[in-house]
């Protein structure tokens, strides 16, 4: 049981390593006394061993493991032995590995010290990447549910059962009656492409993770300066000379990031910490501040009242580049006095201060978060508050400084970019005719074919449910819901329930729907929650349950995205495992079945996989190519990425830069001056070598060198006022010196560079702007003949007002422990329609405060993540390394608190919240959170309510650890743009079990 804070080895995330090592220093001595003469790469292209001299900490119980199942380590001669170059499937780090394969078996694996993200570094979870590949918890096979059990059946008859009944849902209730969750884990073509499938399905109804970790980042960020993602880099975090975490424990969630924070520190970079929970990063800080949970607005517009107060503002960059920071002021200034900040967030003014004078003092600056941030009712608010911050201090746009927000997941990043969301088509395109025309262009089908899939034209244009909300879409009364039916059939597509909150409702719904498949290597909750009876005592024995095995991202290739915007590509480690088939390859299947499978893989070519065809993903990438121009995601080729992957060492660890000239010896591409990657937004073709954009809006470089300028996205006057940047603020080398709209034909005409264009360029470029000429021609002249930003150069939105909240606000919780606060911070309004459904919020904080909910449940509940395990936890508690090191769900208690209830370290608790759940788990009497708040990881499921659920998984298919899910405990709650769910603030009350 490792409820006591762990010791920490070398390696990063904590990993203890001594019981290995009398085996690394016998392993050495042996290969130095054998082969004195051959460096570690050599050594690995002549034996086999793969992990020889320099093995990471992490690697060495695998290879204990493997030495004592195989024999001898050096077996030259022995079989084939490759190295196929990947990265790792959790976190959104990018860390690299390299996977040593013998006559088709994954046999070792190295980190990869070239690598200029992870420099050789691997957390615990990435150091057991080859389970992921061999796991023996896998679904090996199709099962169906049969009288409450899992039985195996081919997948002829899985595609045909599964696509016969979701047809017969479709001619019944349209095609809106199904919904499909799709998946952060993912690689860019296979979300692209589920997103095109789910188009010619006729239906918005789809999401993924990042509806519930980082929408408000995404919706926040780029409603304030144009794209809602990370601004600078994991590795620029070296230039900052002060770094904020608010709402990130990246020593748990990201902890091979820290080797560049900790560089930082080398180099005098203060630390601030902002927790409600004093945390593993806050052992690194300079400055621990607990706030109250959710209540980082009042704390941030804290810090602004002292940095308008004292004059510390950037004036001269506030003038030129961001527009009503003026009204930011008269409210902060008037409303967030040091009394009131202190009464809100619990802060004293003297702490606030401090914070405010170190980020003045200790300029660039980095603000780091995550989804402490971003999990609440006022998310969108909260991340805005950050970046008014950052453009206060002048921030944004410079080496050192930005918004550096880490996702959570591997591809969540890439997913959100080009993958299944429900609001948008791939690169952020929206819904509207224009939009569908330029797709249904680029994937060369007719515009009026997709149209005609779709229930109305209405439809096609309207944005679906999101992925936070599918059990209101099949529990909400018909009439309530805006689309014919209610949803009838879910498709969880690579994601993990317990990740969702309302844990009882959902089990519901799941219990109420006609279908339920689950695509998936792990079969994970899913499959236990449907096996499991209902409330009722029985399974609705009306309902179709199918579980189909996929591959995990180590039997393919493809494209990832990093949280840095930087894609990697991976190479196929492996062939599929078992009888498990690529998601690309049942994506074909499947419209096979639905009959528009030509039209989906017209524009690829196929390739056989255990004598089956599947598209080849090369060929996904080139077409996300030729039709994410928005987003930038048109400059990585895979030759370009590919040449990336092999030439790692070229690349500068603080800049991302290709130090010199270097030619690709595979495929003959010279890397010169690219940024590792190639940080969308990439723009033009691959042919352009535009190098990539490292941090966004940095003035300070040409746009062919990587610098930009805010967007212009939001018009060019507002209240009589200039929206465009003010003259002289443009980039380096810019032909235009004033701020200017977005690019598009007329523009380019009026300035007289119309002529520039090739006739091709011309006749494909006429009457579109630059997000929809397929040629690129546009961008080309535009950038590499005047150095102009094809979005336009304008002023960064202190003041969003397409929002709830035009200036952000703090609101209450709608279940807080606050009812003071709450009548003084009130929630919004009840919403009669909101992304198809109607979403509460008044009046569920008004009737809690009503019920005296707060004296009932008076501790605050909140939720994080842990280094051993990611996600849902399916696919790392499945792993016998990593399960071996947090083996029980607890959750963490104030010794006050504790001895009040009589709860003793290492006891069995009962965990109780509103929703009427109740959780057993074990306690961990701790100071890391303060007497109002108890902390729980997300990564658990298993159990539910005290019962353990095994009995409910697929044979041979259950994690090797089991534990209650906190989401079966969580609140309603939703935020008032994107529908993130609320998750790091509800209550709860605890007693001893």
């Amino acid at each position: 049981m490792l409820l006591t804070p762990r010791k920490s080895g070398p390696a990063v995330g904590g990993a203890a390593i001594a019981p290995a090592l009398p085996f690394i220093d016998s392993l050495r001595r042996g290969l130095a006394n054998a082969l004195p003469t051959l460096d570690r790469r050599a050594f690995l292209r002549r034996s086999g061993i793969g992990v020889g001299v320099g093995l990471a900490a992490g690697q060495l119980t695998l290879m204990r493991k493997a030495a004592a199942a195989e024999g001898p380590v050096s077996r030259v001669g022995a079989g084939k032995v490759e190295v196929k170059r990947t990265v790792c499937s959790h976190c959104s780090v990018g860390c690299a590995s390299d996977a040593v394969v013998e006559n088709g078996v994954w046999v070792r694996q190295e980190p990869v010290f070239d690598s200029p993200i992870n420099l050789g570094a691997h957390c615990a979870k990435g150091a057991a990447l080859r389970e992921h590949g061999h796991g023996e918890y896998r679904l090996r096979y199709p099962m169906k549910l049969v009288n409450g059990k899992y039985e195996r059946i081919s997948w002829d008859t899985a595609l045909e059962e599964v696509s016969a009944k979701i047809k017969e849902l479709r001619q019944a209730s349209g095609p809106d009656a199904i919904y499909w969750i799709g998946s952060s884990k993912h690689n860019n073509e296979q979300a692209y492409l589920l997103r095109k499938f789910v188009s010619f399905f006729g239906s918005n109804n789809c999401d993924h993770q990042a509806r519930i970790c980082h929408s408000t980042t995404v919706a926040g960020v780029a409603n304030t300066w144009g794209y809602g993602a990370m601004t600078n880099s994991y590795n620029d975090m070296r230039n900052a000379k002060v770094a904020m975490y608010i709402g990130s424990n990246a020593a748990e969630a990201h902890p091979v990031s820290m080797l560049h924070l900790l560089h930082a520190k080398e180099r005098g970079c203060k630390v601030v910490v902002v927790d409600p929970r004093f945390t593993r990063t806050a052992a690194k800080s300079d400055e621990y501040v607990r706030i109250r949970s959710g209540s980082d607005i009042a704390f941030l517009f804290g810090i602004l009242h002292h940095i308008f107060k004292n004059g510390w503002e950037d004036k001269k960059y506030l003038e030129a580049r961001v527009f009503g920071m003026d009204k930011v002021r008269d409210e902060v200034m008037t409303k967030w006095t040091p009394d009131k900040v202190e009464e809100a967030c619990g802060v004293p003014e003297a702490t606030v201060l401090k914070v405010a004078t170190l980020l003045n003092e200790n300029r660039p600056g980095t603000i780091v978060w995550c989804m402490g941030q971003t999990q609440h009712t006022i998310g969108n608010a909260i991340v805005r508050a950050s970046c008014i911050l950052q453009l206060a201090l002048g921030n944004i746009g410079r080496t050192g400084g930005g918004t550096n927000i880490f996702r959570g997941h591997d591809n969540v990043q890439g997913a959100t970019d080009v993958g299944p969301n429900p609001d948008s088509l791939p690169s952020y395109y929206g819904l509207a005719e224009g939009s569908w025309r330029h797709f249904a262009a680029a994937w060369g089908v007719d515009y009026e074919w997709i149209k005609k899939q779709f229930a109305s034209p209405a439809m096609m244009t309207k944005p679906g449910i999101t992925l936070s909300r599918w059990i209101d879409g099949v529990l909400e009364k018909n009439e309530l819901i805006d689309q014919d039916s209610n949803l009838r059939g879910v498709v969880y597509w690579g994601h993990s329930p317990n990740s969702q909150t309302r844990g009882l409702e959902m089990k519901r719904a799941m219990d109420k729907l006609d279908l339920l498949v689950v695509i998936d290597p792990y079969p994970s909750a899913t499959a236990a929650m449907a096996a499991m009876p209902g409330a009722q005592g029985q399974v609705n024995p009306n309902r179709a349950v199918y579980l189909l095995p996929a591959c995990t991202q180590f039997e393919t290739s493809g494209s990832v995205t990093a949280s840095n915007r930087s894609l990697q590509w991976r190479e196929k480690v492996i062939d599929p495992l078992w009888e498990s088939r690529s998601d690309h390859m049942i994506m074909y299947q499947f419209a096979q079945k639905f009959g528009f499978a030509n039209e989906l893989v017209k524009n690829y070519k196929m390739q056989k996989v255990k004598g089956m065809d599947e598209p080849v993903p090369d060929d996904i990438l080139r077409e996300i190519n030729r039709s994410c121009w928005a987003a930038g995601y048109t400059g990585q080729s895979p030759e370009r990425l590919q040449a990336h992957m092999r030439n790692m060492a070229a690349f500068d660890v603080s800049t991302l830069r290709a130090k010199g000239p270097l030619k690709d010896k595979v495929n003959g591409y010279d890397i010169e001056g690219d940024y590792f990657g190639l940080p969308w937004p990439c723009y033009g073709t691959p042919e352009l070598k535009h190098p990539g954009s490292p941090n966004l809006y940095d003035t300070s470089k040409h746009v062919m060198d990587g610098g930009g300028n805010f967007r212009a996205n939001f018009g060019v006057e507002r209240d009589g006022k200039n929206l465009l940047a003010e003259d002289g603020s443009c980039s380096l080398g810019a032909d235009i010196t004033t701020g200017y709209p977005e690019l598009d034909h007329v523009l380019l005409k009026k300035l007289g560079w119309w002529e520039e264009l090739t006739e091709p360029e011309k006749k494909a470029a006429e009457g579109k702007n630059w997000k929809t000429d397929p040629s690129g021609g546009m961008i080309r002249v535009f950038m590499k003949n005047h150095g102009c930003h094809p979005f336009g150069n304008a002023k960064a939105r202190a003041v969003v007002w397409n929002f709830p909240d035009p200036i952000p606000q703090h609101r209450e919780p709608l279940y807080g422990n606050r009812p003071d606060l709450a009548a003084k911070y009130p929630t919004h309004n009840d919403m009669a329609t909101f992304w198809r459904l109607p979403t509460l919020y008044k009046s569920v904080q008004d009737k809690n405060i009503a019920d005296n909910l707060a004296r009932k449940f008076p501790l605050v509940l909140t939720s994080g993540r842990l280094v051993e395990y990611e996600g849902g936890g399916e696919e790392t508690r499945s792993n016998p390394w990593l399960a071996e090191l947090q083996q029980e769900m607890f959750i963490e208690i104030n010794p006050k608190v504790a001895a009040e209830k009589g709860i003793l370290n290492g006891a069995r608790a009962w965990v109780h919240t509103p929703t009427g759940a109740k959780l057993n788990v074990q306690a961990l009497v701790t100071e890391r959170v303060g007497p109002d708040t108890v902390f729980m990881p997300f990564h658990f499921s298993g159990h539910w309510q005290g019962v353990d659920m095994l009995p409910f998984y697929p044979n041979g298919a259950a994690p090797v650890v089991r534990g209650e899910a906190i989401n079966t405990g969580t609140t309603y709650g939703y935020d008032s743009v994107t529908m993130m769910q609320e998750t790091k603030t509800t209550v709860c009350n605890v007693e001893k079990a």
